[in-house]
């Protein structure tokens, strides 16, 4: 017989994303055509999403491990890289999923998802680095890894009606006699370890009944098998309270039964959940046997007297069953009006992005240096391939645009500091631009444009050729002839 599974802890990884292409269009006649590098693909995601044939968490409980597919690797002449194959992880409606000990999703309804943990972004090849000033990168960037994520997945059934009480008081001999379900039944206590669920039609009204196993005293603080299975009267509708009219064991009655099951649920739920609201029926079972019978007319007007419909009933004749099936459809077609109306569309749940546009600077006791914290230089970082020169100038370029070498300078760095940045570390060199800091911060950090004896080859060069333009020009004057010119004087020598 299949395992009932209905919490598991699942570790999900995304894809990574693939790196970019450094590469040079070459063809006949055109040996440097410019850039034609494409880019990476992304990572494939982990999703997770509702599939009404799946009941339980079985799958999961033994394969707790799943990866999604890697981005495909890009080419040249602008070839991009396809994305990995996301991961579909399918599981049943009422699905709570919770990372660190917080919940993030609720999963009710065919066709739900949640993106558990996204693909990495693929790195951008050099034909998309290029810009007016770098017109022929000689690099690319790296692909993401992907997330990494320890999720738990714990299942709440969805059921209109929840069956509880004692053990062997007929809650699964209820769930036969009303529908297809066939559960196991004995006469012996915890016959039922796992919830039964079944699917009753009563006049128009279609609903689902659950039988919810170990209910007993203490079970709300771990006693039995309540506790792993009253998560599961949490979504019912209605709650009904199966009573054993039959029960031989000593100091059992059905008052001080009830009393002791609302006090189990008062204990889990709690004002919030308000459970013991939610018993609103007592079924009062086994009156085929004739003990049983005589004690209907006892205990009637008493649990009448706490607010509850009674109904006698005997599952195993089907005596009174009719009148319990339409009852529950009025109560469970009372709380459905009051539910919101459900979108036409499946819902698709994505984590909310970090907001990634800063970034703050901190001291680093372990280096003794500084550490720089944020989504956007971290990222940088790993998309950086320290072998490449060009590539360890563009990300230098980045991180001062965003403004974190100045930052550095007012949070006291110097240079030859260590900075770590994610999982690099480097020594400090300051390239702030001249006039970015007050003459005190930039003391000391020789930044630059703060030393004029450091000009750039290239500025060297474009004065030289402009002084060279200006020495070749020769000034032309229009001078009037002098009246003492010979006429005779050659027409190209005047």
């Amino acid at each position: 017989m299949a395992a009932f599974i209905d919490r598991v802890t699942v570790h999900v990884a995304a894809g990574r994303g693939a790196n970019g292409v450094s590469s040079v269009h070459r063809e006949k006649f055109k040996p440097l055509g410019g850039p034609d590098g494409g880019d990476g693909g992304d990572g494939g995601d982990v999703v997770l999403e509702v599939d009404g044939s799946v009941h339980t968490l079985l799958d999961f409980h033994h394969h707790p491990h799943q990866r999604a597919g890697n981005g495909k690797q890009a080419a040249g002449n602008y070839r991009n890289g396809g994305r990995g194959e996301e991961l579909v992880l399918r599981v049943p409606s009422g699905t709570v999923v919770s990372v660190d000990g917080e919940q993030i999703a609720d999963l009710v309804g065919i066709g739900a998802r949640l993106v558990l943990a996204r693909g990495g972004k693929g790195g951008l090849g050099n034909a998309a680095l290029a810009n007016a000033r770098r017109k022929a990168p000689g690099f690319a960037l790296l692909g993401e890894p992907g997330e990494s994520v320890d999720a738990v997945l714990e299942l709440k059934s969805i059921a209109d009606v929840g069956l509880v009480g004692y053990p062997s008081a007929g809650k699964s001999s209820l769930v036969a006699a009303m529908s297809a379900a066939r559960p196991k039944i004995a006469d012996y206590p915890f016959t039922t370890l796992v919830p039964q669920l079944g699917v009753i039609r009563s006049g128009d009204t279609t609903y689902t009944m659950a039988d919810v196993p170990g209910l007993i005293p203490g079970a709300s603080v771990g006693k039995g098998l309540g506790l792993e299975f009253l998560r599961h009267v949490e979504r019912c509708a209605v709650l009904v309270h199966v009573i054993d009219m039959a029960t031989m064991e000593p100091g059992r009655d059905p008052e001080s039964d009830i009393e002791a099951l609302e006090h189990e649920l008062r204990e889990y739920g709690g004002d919030e959940l308000d459970l013991v609201g939610r018993l609103r029926i007592a079924v009062l079972n086994k009156i085929d046997v004739p003990d049983g019978r005589e004690l209907v007319d006892l205990v009637r007007a008493t649990l009448e007297a706490r607010g509850l419909q009674v109904f006698a009933i005997s599952a195993a004749t089907g005596e009174g069953l009719p009148e319990l099936g339409f009852a529950l459809a009025r109560a469970v077609e009372e709380h459905r009006a009051t539910l919101p109306a459900v979108p036409a569309a499946p819902i698709t749940i994505v984590p909310k992005a970090v907001d990634d546009g800063g970034f703050r600077v901190e001291a680093d006791p372990r280096t003794d240096g500084w550490v720089v914290l944020g989504v956007r230089p971290e990222r940088w970082v790993r998309q950086t391939e320290f072998t490449n020169d060009e590539a360890v100038g563009f990300l230098a370029d980045r991180l001062n645009r965003l403004g974190v070498e100045e930052a550095l300078a007012k949070a006291g760095a110097v240079p030859g500091d260590a900075i770590t940045i994610g999982d690099v570390t480097f020594d400090w060199e300051p390239t702030l631009p001249a006039g970015t800091l007050t003459i005190e911060e930039t003391a000391g950090l020789g930044g630059r444009g703060t030393d004029t004896r450091l000009e750039s080859d290239s500025r060297m060069r474009a004065n030289e050729r402009l002084a060279a333009k200006k020495a070749r020009r020769v000034p032309y004057e229009l001078t009037p002839l002098d009246d003492d010119v010979p006429d005779d004087l050659p027409v190209d020598d005047r």
